[in-house]
């Protein structure tokens, strides 16, 4: 571990003061030489082209940087601390064509093809969750990963207006038709809320992704249905996408499409700590809306899952 690529402590440099880098961690653009030394990158990706009703993720990487600053060096409850094990960097935004939807994929997975090049784990501050298709199609493109989804949808949807085929309640359905995904690799948490029509659960029945409703959650408690996600995802190469409307809207109103009956933020956090032993290849934190949580809670609920997901990472590489 290099001690290049330690945060600045709030005791040096007061948590309001300096410019915002996602925990405070030294920015290191994809051209610096000291990519070579970085472990774990954590990546902005400001864009909410695939949004359908109330946009704004794509000023969720700002407002998720600026709440990092709170992030402290050690985890309050398992003691691990991340940024000593693995050598962490905060490598930026990719950048989005907003007027362009097939534009900014490319340019996203042409990004996190050069993050996967150079050994690095990405985990990423979105955007929407049509963001999770690009860096699957980088890090997936030689064999299917496995998934663990936390969400109140499924996004398994063909396509919307018809036929839209990339939308942010498309992208696993894209995932799976391209390969990217192994289906029998996937397990869905929390899902909820009225529907459009059952397609997208048929979908995941006829290719073996296991959906676990919010009411199941409810019923069986985080651990047991943690046990079951890790027991799925294997000893495989698996990916994580986390979506802030996983959790119940009463602790993250700051997200476009909010559905009551989630989880606390407890039990967020709980699951995303219960994510330790699972061979973790990429992450991310998405659908984060500042215009709708302005005061920022939402906002720093996300960090502080995304340093759960980050020391769960830590773990499974120690």
């Amino acid at each position: 571990m290099t001690t290049d690529f330690q945060p600045v402590s709030g005791f040096v440099l007061p948590r309001f003061a300096g410019i915002p880098t996602f925990m405070r961690l030294p920015y290191v653009p994809l051209e610096d030489p000291r990519l070579s030394q970085v472990q774990v990158g954590l990546i902005g990706a400001p864009w909410d082209g695939g949004t359908t009703n109330r946009p704004g993720p794509r000023h969720g990487p700002r407002q998720l940087r600026d709440a990092s600053t709170m992030i402290r060096a050690q985890h309050g409850i398992t003691g691990i601390r991340p940024f000593e094990v693995l050598n962490c960097a905060d490598l930026g935004d990719v950048a989005p064509n907003p007027a362009d939807v097939q534009d900014s994929l490319r340019r996203m997975t042409g990004f996190y093809a050069q993050v996967r090049a150079a050994g690095i784990i990405p985990l990423t501050a979105g955007g929407d969750h049509l963001c999770t298709l690009p860096i699957l199609r980088a890090l997936a493109h030689d064999r299917p990963l496995g998934m663990i989804h936390f969400d109140s949808h499924t996004d398994l949807f063909h396509s919307y207006f018809n036929g839209q085929m990339y939308t942010h309640g498309t992208p696993f359905r894209r995932a799976v038709e391209e390969g990217l995904l192994d289906p029998h690799r996937v397990c869905q948490i929390g899902i909820r809320g009225t529907a459009y029509d059952s397609e997208d659960r048929d979908f995941a029945r006829a290719v073996g992704i296991r959906v676990i409703p919010i009411e199941e959650f409810h019923r069986r408690g985080v651990e047991d249905v943690m046990a079951e996600a890790r027991a799925i995802a294997g000893a495989g190469e698996t990916y994580v996408s986390y979506d802030i409307d996983f959790v119940d809207p009463a602790y993250a109103p700051g997200t476009g499409t909010p559905e009551v009956g989630g989880p606390t933020s407890w039990q967020a956090l709980e699951c995303a700590r219960l994510l330790t032993g699972v061979n973790i290849v990429g992450a991310d934190l998405v659908e984060v809306s500042p215009p709708f949580d302005p005061s920022g809670g939402t906002a720093f609920l996300g960090v502080s899952l995304m340093f759960e997901m980050l020391c769960a990472i830590v773990a499974a590489q120690t």
